[in-house]
């Protein structure tokens, strides 16, 4: 009995410790990867801003494009082939969605079915099912796209660009654009479910870029990294017991601070964000991640990992005790961060400006104690 006592203290002991955070170079030679995302098997599939969904099976890239979409798209900057997701029942139906600016700079949600080849898209199978104009700025489109678990698609929209949101659309409760929205796609295109907030597709507004944002696995809590404008990133997070409609801030407030109007900006019907961090270090753009909740790495189990695109650096949040969240930054530089993602077992990806896959490890030595009896 004391064997077992002691181990679960040991294993305890571990868990709780602080972890070594690195970076696993995968594999490199891609061209501008924006996201990286699982299908419910081994393979990871790297979006390629300018158009290209690549298949990675563990040893390689594949050479053959899963889908490539490059002749439908505005590209790059802030534009491009920005998000991918696939059907909750995929397996079954073979559909999956990706999210892109088209040649007129419109925010386009489309959904496409794959061939008899597990490897290869029909690229004759697009059905357009959303289009946000978005043409008069090129910035500031988000991209994300993610299954809640109650099966609906969430989609990530920017307030449509330029600089302090100059249309107010994040807290115009009546556009799409500085959003996040929720649509049921299980018809021929899609429907509005109908416990949404507002009667419309619009799930929580007041967003000014929610560029990655991710659920976690483990209990639906959603993660809102939002990109912010001259000072503060920021995140937010939304329970899975909320029923929708939150307001985010922006454009009143960036992070916890007054934007426009620059005093007096808080109410109550303003939700503020867990975290953020400032520009003072050289940061610039926040990239949200995920909560970690693979089984490698006992010492990263439940940290909430997000990173920024300019200087590369990684934090790690952990909840406390009276429910508040801290955050730690384990790596201070690095690449420049583009896109988070999962495997199918919970173990987190990331990819970078300079074309590579990256795992997230911890590279805290395993102390192996004899036990006696």
């Amino acid at each position: 009995m004391k064997v077992f006592t002691l181990l679960a203290f040991l294993a305890a002991t571990l868990a709780s410790a602080q972890p070594h955070i690195a970076l696993q170079r995968v594999i490199g030679g891609l061209n501008q990867p924006d996201g990286v995302v699982q299908a419910g098997d081994s393979r990871l599939f790297i979006v390629q801003q300018p158009g290209q969904i690549m298949i990675f099976d563990g040893t390689r890239i594949l050479p053959t494009p899963f889908l490539d979409v490059r002749l439908l798209i505005a590209c790059c900057g802030e534009r491009g082939l920005l998000g991918l997701a696939f059907h909750p029942d995929y397996r079954a139906n073979g559909f999956f969605f990706i999210d892109y600016t088209n040649t007129s700079g419109n925010i386009t949600v489309a959904r496409y079915h794959v061939s008899s080849d597990p490897d290869r898209a029909d690229s004759s199978s697009a059905v357009v099912l959303l289009t946000i104009a978005h043409s008069t700025f090129s910035n500031h489109n988000g991209g994300e796209l993610q299954f809640g678990p109650n099966g609906y698609l969430y989609i990530g929209a920017g307030d449509g660009g330029s600089s302090g949101d100059p249309f107010n659309n994040a807290q115009t409760r009546s556009a799409l654009l500085g959003k996040i929205l929720r649509i049921d796609v299980n018809a021929s295109t899609y429907v509005i479910p109908p416990s949404n907030p507002f009667g419309t597709e619009v799930w929580a507004y007041g967003l000014r870029n929610p560029w990655r944002f991710s659920f976690d696995r483990m209990t639906g809590d959603l993660w809102i990294a939002d990109v912010g404008q001259d000072h503060y990133e920021e995140v937010d997070l939304q329970p899975a017991t909320s029923v929708g409609g939150e307001n985010y801030g922006w454009r009143k407030m960036e992070g916890l601070h007054c934007y426009n109007p620059s005093t007096n900006c808080h109410d109550s019907s303003m939700t503020l964000p867990i975290l953020e961090y400032s520009h003072d270090d050289g940061s610039c753009a926040i990239t949200g991640g995920y909560r970690y909740r693979g089984t490698q790495f006992p010492r990263m189990s439940g940290m909430y990992f997000y990173g920024d695109y300019c200087r590369g650096s990684i934090w790690g949040a952990s909840q406390q005790s009276d429910g508040s969240w801290t955050t730690t930054r384990y790596l201070p530089s690095g690449p420049k961060i583009t896109s988070f993602g999962e495997d199918l077992n919970g173990e987190l990806y990331l990819v970078a400006e300079d074309g590579a896959l990256y795992r997230l490890i911890d590279q805290s030595p395993l102390r192996r104690r004899a036990v006696s009896k």
